[in-house]
């Protein structure tokens, strides 16, 4: 396969955006949804609306990430490819250090949020199993709209994520705005009109209905930590050796 990030690129988003149809082939797809499924059971992290694996460890109190290595099953081919396009060239370690693997059964998702400052303003995330839509939200929009389920009103924005997907956010997109996932089992409302990477999907005709049934869907979040403290200052990080 072959990639242009510059092809990418969601007009709407004013060059914050990169979505990319087919990132990963089927059988890829076929063998990351393995190695998830094959982790420990202690390797999850329960939440009331989904399940989550962080790699390579969860970050510290002071945002600092404790340097070990991702999987190899992260790495290749993913991580490959990110240098191709050059996603990562302009952060602090030119390459992603951080992982969170998300689940999401139907009827799940997650409240508008950011993921703050421990982080470069950068975030690629891979699809897997399933499409869903990932809503974003201007911060200062905490009017009430009619029929809204939350606090911070319609989404501004709307990006549907079909499986095998790479979707890469960056800039003000990262800063100035929240994004989150309805918890809902079909996603609506599907058209050129309010998706803002229609013209960027691979397959159209499954949602040229309008809407989808939602299947469970797990993504591959990749960030660069800014804080990164060697494995031989742990104890340091940890309130030390008593």
């Amino acid at each position: 396969m072959s990639y242009d990030l510059d092809a990418a690129r969601i007009a709407p988003l004013s060059g914050d955006a990169f979505y990319i149809s087919d990132f990963i082939s089927e059988d890829e797809e076929a063998l990351l949804m393995q190695k998830v499924q094959s982790v420990p059971l202690p390797r999850w992290t329960h939440l009331s609306h989904r399940r989550l694996q962080t790699w390579p460890s969860a970050l510290t109190k002071s945002n600092t990430l404790l340097s070990s290595p991702l999987p190899s099953w992260l790495t290749n081919p993913i991580i490959h490819r990110f240098k191709e396009l050059g996603v990562f060239a302009n952060a602090p370690h030119t390459t992603p250090n951080h992982v969170l693997v998300n689940e999401y059964q139907p009827g799940q998702g997650i409240m508008p949020h950011e993921d703050g400052a421990a982080y470069y303003p950068l975030v690629a995330t891979v699809s897997l199993g399933a499409p869903i839509v990932l809503d974003i939200y201007e911060k200062d929009s905490h009017q009430l709209d009619a029929g809204a389920d939350d606090s911070h009103g319609k989404p501004r924005f709307r990006i549907l994520q079909e499986r095998r997907s790479l979707l890469v956010m960056r800039g003000k997109l990262y800063t100035d705005f929240l994004h989150g996932i309805a918890e809902s089992t079909r996603d609506e409302d599907l058209g050129p009109h309010s998706i803002c990477n229609w013209d960027l999907l691979g397959e159209k005709a499954p949602y040229e209905g309008g809407w989808v049934v939602r299947e469970t869907r797990t993504s591959l979040t990749y960030r660069d930590v800014l804080k990164v403290a060697k494995m031989g200052n742990t104890l340091k990080f940890l309130g030390g050796a008593k």
